[in-house]
């Protein structure tokens, strides 16, 4: 028998799935794969059969023997497997939209994984999550999980406190975009510089010195205000402050736009909203051409329009983290993983984002130290919100959730955000049965969506039962 190892995707269906085969083929020499499991739900079930037949024409454009199985058999998948990698979103992208048009509706920001739709993501993932921890201590206790669903910080914090498995690295590309993007603007390689991330996932700081020591920090600020800036393409480009900048000596994520310009960035989706749709509506628009290129018999590559998916440089993560763990590499890595110390502002067993060498042990995180004031306030903030939010969609206590809507910071608080709150809980009743008390309750008061496209996606949804 082909020894070799074996890799479960959860949400195999995903139009990410090219990248992360990519990825994988890059890396077959260090990597020396058998088989990949493609897993998905009823609902994807189209999907599902249209990526895996791509993923296979991929491998069999390679010079490597690598066997694609489809199944929407969870348990048969995860069978002995070596490494499993998620990637699912519960609700699939009309969830998103929910999201995004319920906080849009009462003017506030709906958005992936930041403020009100971040949370509800939340509540959706860790329930499903934690079921494959769950699956994962009986069918394959010795493998490693390795986390690209979002929220991916409190998905992964909710494995490592609730599921109470420690083989967990959550993953998001955004660091890796930035490594990629910024080293020419100050005439440097990549290599030759170095990365210290810290905070929470989409919503980190960086440093920069060079080979010398020689902190580059503020010269990538300069050129920040006149080179592209590597944003992510989902991230609407408004500039930072450039005094804020040279005050914290450090360089927020692009996701900090929603933090530190939260007005511009609130007209900008307000605007989307009632014009061209929400970005999730636009993303709708590009995987649905995706899959047509997919369809493609002669299609062996990854597309160049899966860029503008927004998730750039997602294999470089993944794949990079498992050969790093398979070959005990020690390669840094940004990752989210306990913190044990890295950032002295927060808990040590609490999961955060930063730098970390990556082996067979999983990662070790770099120390950062403590944040400056400002930061320090902000990441204390967002962390305690993240733990309420993990809290509630473990509990479906309705009271934490409330908590967890108050102290957000892109979430007004009184009566309009708790309306808000609750059509969220009625247009995604189906994935939070863990709220079915709190729900029948809204139900009764007679609470109802008033967005009219996600209402007609919540009915279409309920009716259809998927």
């Amino acid at each position: 028998m082909n020894q070799g190892i074996k890799i479960a995707t959860i949400g195999g269906g995903s139009s990410y799935t090219p990248e992360l085969m990519e990825g994988f083929i890059k890396r077959y020499d260090e990597l020396p794969i058998r088989e990949i499991w493609l897993v998905d739900i009823e609902a994807g079930r189209e999907k599902l059969a249209i990526v895996s037949e791509m993923a296979q024409r991929m491998w069999d454009a390679s010079p490597y023997d690598v066997k694609i199985y489809a199944t929407l058999d969870r348990e048969e998948a995860l069978k002995d497997a070596d490494f499993v990698t998620t990637q699912f979103r519960v609700g699939q992208l009309d969830a998103r939209v929910k999201d995004e048009r319920i906080p849009a509706y009462y003017g506030m920001l709906g958005q992936e994984t930041n403020g009100a739709g971040g949370m509800f993501k939340a509540f959706r993932t860790i329930p499903v999550i934690l079921a494959v921890v769950e699956d994962m201590k009986r069918l394959c206790p010795n493998a490693w999980l390795i986390n690209f669903a979002n929220p991916s910080g409190m998905v992964t914090e909710a494995v490592v406190r609730y599921g109470k498995w420690d083989k967990v690295i959550g993953l998001c590309n955004v660091p890796v975009m930035a490594m990629m993007t910024e080293p020419v603007m100050i005439s440097e390689k990549k290599e030759e510089l170095i990365y210290k991330f810290a905070g929470l996932n989409h919503f980190h700081w960086h440093k920069v010195a060079d080979a010398k020591g020689n902190d580059r920090t503020e010269d990538l600020i300069e050129q920040l205000y006149a080179e592209d800036n590597g944003l992510p393409k989902n991230i609407f480009d408004v500039p930072f402050f450039r005094e804020q900048l040279d005050q914290m000596k450090m360089i927020p994520c692009g996701y900090h736009r929603y933090y530190y310009r939260e007005e511009e960035m609130l007209e900008h989706a307000l605007e989307e909203y009632h014009t061209i749709g929400t970005r999730a509506q636009q993303v709708k628009q590009t995987e649905a051409e995706l899959f047509e290129l997919y369809k493609d018999p002669q299609l062996d590559h990854k597309p160049e329009q899966l860029q503008q998916r927004g998730g750039a440089y997602y294999s470089d993560a993944a794949c990079e983290t498992i050969a790093s763990i398979y070959g005990n590499k020690e390669t840094q890595i940004v990752v989210s993983t306990k913190n044990n110390g890295a950032v002295p502002d927060l808990p040590a067993d609490c999961v955060v984002e930063v730098t970390a060498y990556v082996g067979a042990q999983g990662a070790r995180s770099v120390a950062f130290g403590s944040l400056p004031a400002a930061e320090r306030g902000w990441l204390q903030v967002m962390k305690n919100m993240e733990l309420l939010t993990i809290e509630a969609a473990v509990t479906g206590d309705y009271g934490t959730a409330l908590q967890a809507f108050t102290i957000n910071p892109l979430v007004r608080s009184g009566k309009t955000a708790k309306r808000m709150m609750d059509e969220l809980f009625i247009a995604h009743q189906e994935y939070l049965p863990q709220f079915k008390e709190a729900i029948d309750r809204l139900t009764a008061e007679g609470i109802e969506v008033q967005d009219e496209l996600a209402r007609e996606l919540s009915e279409k949804r309920v009716v259809e039962g998927v």
